[in-house]
């Protein structure tokens, strides 16, 4: 039996996918514990998580924690990249490495799984001379985006030796985000192509898909004599989601004769916008068309899904393909762009400009996923590339041989 220690920032799509292999690690007899903020840990990794506090209360970033909540909408570009290092990064790794530090000594893992946003996952176990594997649930990590960007890429540089000279070993080398023992990446060459960084530690996994709590649906409103059609920007652009959420509402409920949507809206921004839409539980006055809610079983939906408009996160596109499912994609920020291009790239989904596309754009777009035989040729084709990474207990199994290298060589 081995340890494992899974450090995670507060962001949702980057605990959902350690869930999964930790629960695989679980299942095959070894000891699992958290770094991270316990409500939220705890709420997608479930109540009896071992959850050592990360950052301390008190801290100043915690559960709400999100880098987009006071970073103006329209930035973008290598102003938006300072914004997330400066603003985001930096400091979630300066507050949680106290908190590292007391759970390794809590603890005592065989080895560290430090997503590729805690740094402070990666630069503790390097200093603490532990074995350490990254978390990697982004494909855009392993393109080499800076490249055309020297002077954006040294001050990157710069700020990582910074922080490494604070809370880390200041005498060691290397990225962060790629450990040199093991970099498990959520996503294959059939979606990310060939990695860029990384080296010969990358170990392609596929997606790490486990079950979710799901509150109640009205299944019973799906029409199954119609497409449906899952519109979602995820859980950190609610703040600038409003008025896309209503164009694509517009634009499937003109196409209402042939397409049923499901849209999540955290806000209710639909209320006002689409008085017809459901909202709250579900079971209003609303009609069948456009079905609103702040919340959705994402998984099961896209079993039944016929096609997904989404903002181009990772965790979004992979669920979806993994389901065979072909896509809109409308990047918002971050690593969205580079997500987007991969999977319009590989000839699953159509891109579309987020600031611009109006209902007009975002149904013509669906209209070709729907209609062409390509993107969803192209998402099957990825599926079946994802189904053959192994997922969670293939990411497992290399956890494994990681910790039994360390116990040979302690």
């Amino acid at each position: 039996m081995s340890r494992f220690l899974f450090v995670v920032p507060p962001l949702v799509g980057h605990i959902n996918p350690a869930v999964g292999v930790a629960a695989a690690l679980a299942a095959r007899g070894h000891r699992v514990a958290w770094a991270g903020e316990p409500g939220l840990v705890r709420r997608l990794a479930g109540r009896d998580a071992t959850v050592h506090p990360c950052p301390p209360p008190g801290a100043g970033l915690g559960a709400g924690t999100a880098r987009d909540a006071v970073r103006p909408a329209e930035m973008r570009g290598p102003e938006a990249l300072r914004f997330l290092w400066e603003r985001f990064l930096v400091p979630l790794a300066e507050a949680m490495a106290p908190g590292v530090r007391q759970a390794v000594d809590a603890f005592r893992p065989d080895v560290v799984v430090a997503d590729q946003q805690a740094l402070a996952g990666a630069l503790v176990a390097e200093d603490l001379r532990l074995k350490w594997a990254t978390s990697a649930t982004t494909s855009a990590e392993f393109t080499d985006a800076l490249a055309s960007m020297p002077r954006v890429a040294a001050w990157n540089e710069a700020l990582l030796r910074d922080l490494r000279a604070r809370i880390g070993d200041p005498a060691g080398s290397g990225d962060p985000r790629f450990s040199p023992h093991l970099v498990l990446a959520f996503s294959t060459p059939e979606l990310a192509g060939p990695a860029v960084r990384g080296g010969d530690r990358v170990r392609w996994v596929g997606p790490s898909l486990t079950a979710r709590p799901a509150g109640a649906f009205p299944w019973e409103r799906l029409d199954p004599g119609r497409a449906l059609v899952l519109v979602t920007l995820g859980t950190a652009n609610t703040d600038v989601g409003a008025r896309f959420l209503d164009r694509a509402a517009r634009a499937l409920r003109d196409r209402a004769a042939r397409v049923q949507a499901v849209v999540v809206d955290p806000e209710g921004t639909l209320g006002g916008a689409d008085a017809g839409a459901v909202t709250g539980s579900g079971r209003g006055a609303g009609d069948r068309d456009v079905i609103a809610l702040p919340a959705v079983p994402q998984l099961e939906l896209l079993a039944r899904a016929d096609a997904v408009v989404c903002h181009g996160g990772h965790n979004t596109v992979c669920e979806a393909l993994w389901h065979g499912v072909p896509l809109v994609v409308a990047p918002i920020r971050d690593d969205q762009p580079v997500v987007a291009a991969q999977v319009a790239g590989a000839g699953a989904a159509v891109r579309i400009r987020f600031g611009r596309a109006g209902a007009d754009t975002i149904g013509a777009a669906v209209d070709t996923v729907l209609d062409d035989p390509g993107p969803r040729a192209a998402a099957r084709t990825i599926a079946r590339a994802f189904r053959s990474a192994g997922g969670a207990p293939a990411a497992a199994r290399h956890l494994e041989r990681l910790a039994d290298d360390r116990k040979e060589e302690a």
